[in-house]
């Protein structure tokens, strides 16, 4: 919150920002925790954020996503600035491919669509600031995670992305378990 504070957004700005991980493991539900989210929110001239993904801030414009934990968690503790992210896309891509040859189906995680994302450019140029230095909102977030030991025993690239081509069978299994991909 306090980068989207520092970027002295129009008064008028109505953004939102939520992710839900969807399967994660049970750790992350605990504590009475209904859903593996959080959120930031800009609207009325406030900013606020934290844990959930609450309907006002879904329904304003902005970037939601709901996605398999597993299917970015590990490569989210990476921290990088644009060629980073250009890698990370790049790296998942493959990721996905090799799923879909695996399974025999297109769109393993079941995405369909992908929705419309808003990024007004204050928003982007608040969030996005100092992420070549090791800032913006990414690179905050990945600073405040800790690894995951399902990821502990598999292949993957430097910046955490799963490898599926030099994943075992078992391992195979395991990882498409994770994601709840049904094959």
């Amino acid at each position: 919150m306090q980068l989207l504070d520092e970027g002295n957004l129009p008064a008028d700005t109505a953004w939102g920002f939520s992710e839900i991980y969807a399967h994660p493991p049970a750790r992350l539900l605990e504590g009475g925790r209904e859903m593996a989210a959080y959120y930031l929110m800009v609207k009325d001239g406030k900013i606020t954020g934290g844990d959930g993904a609450p309907e006002e801030c879904r329904a304003l414009p902005g970037f939601h996503v709901k996605i398999q934990w597993a299917a970015i968690c590990n490569q989210s503790a990476a921290k990088y600035g644009r060629e980073g992210q250009r890698q990370r896309t790049a790296e998942e891509q493959v990721l996905t491919r090799d799923i879909e040859e695996y399974i025999g189906r297109p769109d393993p995680f079941g995405r369909g669509e992908r929705p419309k994302f808003v990024w007004p450019p204050a928003v982007a140029a608040a969030l996005g600031a100092g992420s070549e230095q090791g800032g913006g909102l990414h690179n905050v977030a990945a600073s405040l995670q800790a690894p995951s030991p399902e990821f502990a025993d598999l292949p993957t690239t430097e910046l955490g992305v799963p490898v599926f081509s030099k994943m075992t069978e078992e391992q195979k299994r395991f990882f498409l378990g994770l994601c709840a991909v049904e094959f």
